[in-house]
């Protein structure tokens, strides 16, 4: 059993989402392949050689400098008829939701999309806004998996070594008729929650728009994204590109840090992958405690100026 797993980087980083993508092959089993697609790859590379898998290969085009959904089709399929897995893996990312429709319609391979698990040749997803588990069967031998965000640790990575090689691929100009911003994202906003370390996120415990801005101070001395719950974005004071839940993104950060989030179970589904959960809110009996491993009851608004003041003075 092979698997091909699409390795997403920016700024000679790889996405945190390939990495648990490498996981969940890892736990399928069989031989994995890393495609690392694009310039700037040498860092990526080089932290790929340090796993547990067959091998790692680079292709770097003139046409396809940087994500090209055109260009990523046709390279995967090149790739694909060479390596021949079973499976070609990937996080469900902005990205691969953008291209791996793509690579499904020229290989003829059904894509399965946002799953959380793999058993038994069965494809485990959540539904009913995460309130269930469905188990999904394919007729077909091959497949093309996106794993949701936090389905799997990157923490459980299998260290080892492998062999980097450099794969020639043909492409002509004419077959690269899409062209993708850069850096590429799913709105004009430049908000990435899903690859971010430290976010600071926001729910009707701020009260009101004007109160935002302090999430926003906190993120900046944190060094953090702002998300917030549905009801922050239903009412409009942010955007639906920060909205971490069900309906929204799903993320797994080394510290969420919560400022007046209730913690309904729409939104939980979004967030329960976070390493670490900081909490504050003035209902002690919020669902938000439950699940986090730091909590303070009180106000918002009083604690967190103060914490701000003394962030500034230990700069």
């Amino acid at each position: 059993m092979n698997s091909l797993v699409i390795i997403e980087h920016k700024d000679n980083k790889m996405h945190r989402m390939s990495i648990e993508a490498i996981v969940g092959a890892q736990k399928i089993g069989g031989h994995i392949t890393a495609l690392v697609i694009g310039k700037d790859h040498e860092e990526v590379a080089n932290k790929l050689l340090n796993y547990e898998i067959e091998k790692t290969i680079v292709v770097d085009h003139d046409l396809v400098p940087a994500y090209n959904a055109d260009g990523y089709k046709e390279i995967i399929k090149q790739v694909f008829d060479s390596v021949d897995p079973k499976f070609i893996i990937a996080g469900h990312t902005y990205q691969s939701r953008d291209f791996m429709p793509k690579i499904s319609a020229a290989l003829d391979v059904p894509l399965i999309a946002d799953l959380i698990e793999v058993e038994n040749d069965k494809y485990v997803k959540q539904v009913i806004n995460s309130k269930l588990n469905a188990s999904i069967t394919s007729n077909q031998d091959k497949a093309i998996l996106t794993f949701q965000s936090a389905s799997f640790s990157e923490e459980n990575i299998k260290e080892g070594s492998n062999p980097l090689e450099k794969f020639e691929v043909t492409l002509e100009p004419s077959s690269i008729k899409s062209k993708a911003e850069d850096p590429f994202q799913e709105s004009s906003s430049e908000v990435d929650l899903e690859s971010a370390d430290f976010i600071v996120s926001v729910g009707r415990g701020i009260e009101k728009e004007e109160n935002k801005s302090i999430a926003f101070d906190l993120a900046q001395l944190l060094g953090a994204e702002v998300s917030a719950s549905r009801p922050v974005v239903d009412s409009g004071w942010l955007p639906s590109a920060r909205q971490v839940g069900s309906s929204g993104s799903t993320i797994s950060p080394k510290l969420y840090f919560s400022l007046g989030v209730s913690g309904a179970i729409q939104h939980v589904v979004g967030m329960k992958g976070s390493k670490n959960i900081l909490a504050i809110n003035k209902d002690r009996d919020a669902p938000i405690f439950e699940i986090s491993d730091y909590a303070v009851v009180g106000n918002v608004l009083e604690i967190i100026p103060k914490l701000i003041e003394k962030l500034k003075k230990s700069e």
